[in-house]
């Protein structure tokens, strides 16, 4: 069957785009639409035409495939000229969403009309792309030269009532009558005398000669090293400067140019890589993963608030249990504030909030969880204790029940020795805060049966989040990588560089906060106790030195006010602090470390090839499937730049041979402890290969 279909209904032709899963723009759906516009156009007994799309979308993008592929044309600007061309009135009739291109063809039409769930954006500058087929000419006539860059730098969809609101589209219907609508809008466009209503032909507003300017200032922190952000104000201060056809051309070159760009390749393998995640290579599950709707989490700290906030606005019935009541009152109190926090954003409403709230149930019995579906237990870091806690789950749940571990690093196989039933654990390594963050590792043991991993990974799809395969392996992906990170960080401490250039170095370079940044807000205490806890930590009296020395002397970062930096009361901010500096200095002397100027470039390439070699050992060890795995780790948990692909991504990007070549040096100057090569890298930059290769292995 044909992606695009034409039927004629008393006068008004039907133009229906049936391009599953998501009605894709592809190049056989921009061949269609244009072939449903001249037969429209040549029919007499045809007066208006209605656009629609089958399924649960009208449009909801590109095929982003063809962007690798190659473009054939017709092309999509082709498209939304031609219908708004059409001297016959057009009508969108927009249902699920119209993203991209779907939205650029809904705004070639006449007149859009939509239903009350439909959404609508420019998701392009996630994709490192600008709207490039008039989206940036013609939403700002419609909505505002601000509004319209505000809807397109975010990339965020809007929904029908505040497209309504902004004007985006004409009427809003409900989802059962809006062909009825759609066709009855059409008519009454064909009965008015005046000729039908052409974007590219309404005024557009002007703006103050500094406001771009000023806007550029106002999202450079958030678009930091960006090139689509700039590019889309570009264009839409083309709209105000040259003619409609003149800036529609320049659009399509800066669309082209942000197309070719390594940044859009690399946001476009995150696109990718993120959907294949749910899909572990080396598991084969064939089994129907264990329905979950009952859950309890063990451990009423931080985390375990976290993660019953997830599981509550999830729709599962949630039990929470600890020793402590006052723990537990605890976490119904920063429960409230989350939700609080959420209906002051407006992505909640209160009562929804105390519904939400009123379902979580508590206990101080740890017998009371038996009936469950799932146990996740989340106290602190402490094998000995976690595992007296499963041997209890084990004597006291049912023989269904599965039961998962939060540790962010300790031996998920050692916690599930202590059961009877070590099919039946593994890992759930949820990143804090836990309502917040999208990532969850889930960890395989050696023994935990297909199915058991198969209900972890519909478990994450369930809290809509991504969860992501990995062995059992100390720090399992993301932390033992951001261990090697840290180490490197840390030895340029005290081999000259401060915490503040380490940290400016690497945000510059893309990263979210710097690493003694990141130190601190996690809390020093905490990895110092992780690293005590190791059982196989290097022999390196420099490990982590500066880190452990602050920690032992109370510093533990921000809920201290001290740590790697000093923090004014209630201020979040990092300041420098002269005695940290000193407690560097006198360490580097007391370890002999002689001193010296340090570069940018140096901290850059010390931290980040530290991530590429503990990367390559992942792969090698077998921790990770794949090293798009590795890149969706780092991109939702650790905050690498999203423009670069991920750390694995990264290294293909720049090419393996020039990765090892630069290891080599490193090892050369610093030794094989840390920087021998990896037999997988070596054997990789010979043959001209990529670490993405391996997933084909």
């Amino acid at each position: 069957m044909a992606p695009v279909q034409i039927d004629t209904l008393d006068a008004i032709a039907i133009v229906t785009i049936d391009n599953p899963p998501v009605n894709a723009l592809s190049n056989a759906v921009r061949v269609g639409l244009l072939e449903a516009m001249d037969a429209a156009e040549r029919d007499p007994a045809v007066g208006a035409v209605v656009i629609r799309g089958a399924g649960k979308n009208f449009i909801a993008g590109a095929d982003i495939r063809e962007f690798d592929q190659g473009l054939r044309p017709p092309h999509t600007p082709q498209v939304v000229a031609r219908i708004e061309a059409m001297d016959k009135p057009v009508v969108a009739a927009i249902h699920g969403h119209a993203l991209g291109g779907g939205l650029e063809i809904a705004l070639g039409c006449h007149g859009r009309v939509a239903a009350s769930g439909a959404s609508v954006g420019f998701p392009e500058v996630r994709l490192g792309l600008i709207p490039g087929a008039s989206g940036t000419q013609r939403l700002p006539r419609l909505v505002g030269v601000e509004a319209a860059l505000d809807l397109m730098i975010a990339g965020r969809p809007v929904d029908a009532a505040q497209a309504h609101d902004s004007g985006i589209v004409d009427a809003v219907v409900r989802a059962d009558e809006l062909l009825d609508a759609a066709i009855d809008y059409a008519r009454s466009l064909c009965a008015s005398d005046a000729a039908p209503r052409r974007i590219r032909d309404l005024p557009i507003t002007t703006v103050a000669a500094d406001f771009f300017v000023e806007y550029r200032n106002k999202i450079a922190a958030r678009t930091r090293g960006q090139l689509a952000p700039d590019c889309i104000v570009r264009s839409v201060e083309n709209a105000l400067t040259m003619s409609f056809d003149d800036a529609v051309i320049a659009e399509r070159e800066l669309f082209t140019r942000c197309m070719v760009s390594p940044q859009s390749k690399a946001l476009r393998h995150a696109f990718f890589a993120e959907r294949k995640v749910t899909k572990p290579p080396q598991l084969a599950i064939d089994a129907e993963p264990l329905a979950i709707s009952r859950v309890a989490i063990v451990g009423a700290g931080t985390m375990g608030a976290g993660i019953a906030q997830s599981c509550l606005a999830a729709g599962l019935d949630v039990m929470l249990q600890d020793l402590s009541e006052q723990q537990l009152e605890g976490a119904r109190e920063k429960m409230a504030r989350i939700n609080e926090a959420a209906i002051e954003r407006g992505r909640m409403d209160s009562a929804a909030g105390s519904r939400l709230l009123a379902k979580l149930r508590t206990t101080t019995d740890l017998g009371e969880v038996a009936s469950v579906d799932l146990v996740i237990e989340a106290v602190y870091e402490n094998l000995d204790l976690k595992r007296e806690i499963f041997a209890g789950l084990d004597k006291n749940c049912s023989p269904k029940t599965l039961l998962a571990t939060n540790t962010s690093t300790l031996d998920v196989d050692a916690i599930a020795a202590a059961t009877q039933r070590p099919e039946d654990v593994f890992g759930l390594h949820f990143f804090s805060p836990a309502h917040v963050m999208r990532l969850i590792e889930i960890v395989r043991t050696a023994s935990c049966s297909p199915v058991t991993v198969a209900a972890g990974v519909a478990f994450a799809r369930k809290l809509g989040k991504l969860g992501v395969v990995v062995g059992n392996a100390h720090g399992f992906v993301g932390n033992r990588m951001f261990h090697g990170y840290g180490r490197e960080a840390q030895a340029l401490l005290l081999e000259g560089a401060a915490p503040e250039q380490i940290d400016r170095a690497l945000v510059d370079w893309g990263m979210a906060m710097g690493p003694h940044a990141v130190g601190d807000l996690a809390g020093l205490d905490v990895g110092y106790k992780i690293r005590s806890e190791r059982r196989d930590a290097p022999d390196d009296p420099s490990y982590f030195r500066i880190a452990d020395v602050l920690a032992e002397a109370g510093r533990y970062g921000q809920k201290t006010g001290l740590g790697m930096y000093r923090y004014a009361p209630g201020s979040r901010e990092p300041q420098p602090d002269p005695e940290v500096a000193q407690i560097i200095v006198r360490e580097a002397e007391a370890l002999g470390i002689e001193r010296r100027n340090i570069s940018n470039d140096e901290i850059v390439e010390r931290c980040i090839y530290a991530l590429i070699v503990e990367g390559a050992r992942v792969l090698e060890a077998g921790i990770a499937s794949r090293a798009s795995d590795i890149d969706v780790i780092w991109l939702n948990g650790y905050g690498f730049p999203r423009h670069r692909g991920g750390p694995m991504y990264y290294a293909d990007s720049i090419g393996l041979d020039r990765v090892h070549s630069t290891v080599c040096r490193l090892e050369g100057k610093f030794g094989a402890r840390y920087w021998r090569v990896p037999r997988v890298l070596e054997d990789l930059a010979e043959r001209g290969g990529r670490f993405e290769d391996l997933a084909d292995a």
